[in-house]
């Protein structure tokens, strides 16, 4: 048995969050300690059900935000977990949790994963980004293993030269297939009883990162679909000010609602790891339409689970405008994406990975 501390800033509302919790549970089935250390969801984002489902230690002070005062007093509490843990290994997750546990002088090895990386962050623009990436180059050979969320991703870091390649491990999400809400019951909840046209859905964080503007961009050249924003964040209400009469800006909702009503779903993100919402979308038997951002071209197989473009233009609009016309294409790509996702990104997998990389990093 081993002990593990995963550290996260904190456990908000979205893919890294199911993944840690799955991570956890699953682990914890097959005889390991699992403690998980994180701070608090800050702003707009709201704290995902699973934190509730694992074992926590709760670091006050930490966050995604940079507070260098806060920052030093959750490294200082974080160091005193350890000691006190006694783990046979850090595992963190994400850039604050990494840099925090990887400036530290363990006597334990240290394990990092990457949900995705911050070179195309746009909300590190020009030299932050440089900042970023330096200290990720300086951080690297601190960690014994890196993991990654995506074969792609590991390849761009090193491409940067963020480790070296024999470090890294690429380990994909394990998704649990949604229990949907009946159909009618979902399109009453959305209050969308009414509607007749193709539902194409987007479900994220609210934020500049996901692309939402795009939502507008999309609904305004498409009358002819009925689009569902849902999801929370800094733009939320800037989004529902903005929207069409074809646009439905729902706030937070559950998976199992929004995948119950669509007949496709979209994805506009700017910067992704391997996305777990358009995973469990291609579970209920969705095609995608994304831009080939992260490892998102992983997860959705252009052509075959849907579509993927380099850039959002008029080639995408023109391919939702196709799905919501070819009603057979949808049922075809949909009924290929729920086969694909379901052998890719099985709990099976994800766990005999996880259990792996432990069997690594204690037998050296």
């Amino acid at each position: 048995m081993a002990k593990v501390l995963v550290v996260i800033a904190r456990i908000n509302v979205g893919g890294t969050a199911q993944y840690i919790g799955e991570l956890a549970k699953n682990l914890a089935r097959n005889g390991h300690e699992v403690l998980v250390a994180t701070g608090y969801v800050q702003g707009a984002e709201i704290e995902d059900e699973v934190a509730s489902e694992i074992p926590i230690a709760r670091i006050k002070d930490l966050g995604r935000k940079v507070a260098p005062l806060k920052d030093l007093r959750a490294r200082a509490a974080l160091k005193r977990l350890i000691h006190e843990f006694k783990p046979d290994f850090v595992y963190s997750h994400t850039f604050k949790a990494g840099f925090l546990v990887r400036t530290l002088k363990l006597n334990v090895p240290v394990v990092h994963a990457f949900h995705g990386h911050l070179i195309d962050e746009p909300e590190l623009a020009g030299i932050r980004v440089k900042v970023a990436m330096a200290l990720e180059r300086w951080l690297a050979p601190k960690a014994k293993y890196l993991v990654t969320v995506g074969e792609r991703v590991a390849k761009e870091l090193v491409e940067e030269g963020v480790g070296k390649r024999e470090q890294y491990i690429s380990i994909a999400p394990g998704v649990h297939p949604l229990e949907l809400w009946n159909k009618e019951d979902a399109r009453r909840a959305l209050g969308l009883e009414a509607e007749t046209r193709p539902i194409v859905a987007w479900l994220a964080r609210v934020v500049a990162v996901k692309g939402p503007h795009r939502v507008l961009e999309l609904a305004r050249n498409i009358p002819e679909a009925r689009f569902i924003l849902a999801g929370g964040g800094d733009l939320l209400e800037e989004i529902r000010a903005n929207a069409p009469e074809n646009l439905s800006v729902l706030g937070w909702q559950e998976a199992e609602k929004v995948w119950a009503v669509a007949d496709l779903a979209i994805s506009t993100s700017e910067n992704e790891g391997m996305p777990v919402a358009l995973i469990e979308a291609q579970l209920a038997g969705l095609p995608i339409v994304a831009l080939d951002v992260g490892s998102v071209a992983e997860v959705v197989e252009d052509q075959v689970t849907g579509f993927v473009f380099d850039e959002f233009d008029e080639r995408y609009i023109e391919a939702v405008k196709r799905l919501i016309n070819e009603s057979d294409l949808r049922i075809t790509l949909g009924r290929d994406a729920k086969t694909r996702a379901g052998q890719l990104f099985s709990l099976d997998r994800f766990t005999q990975e996880h259990l792996r990389v432990i069997e690594l990093v204690l037998s050296k």
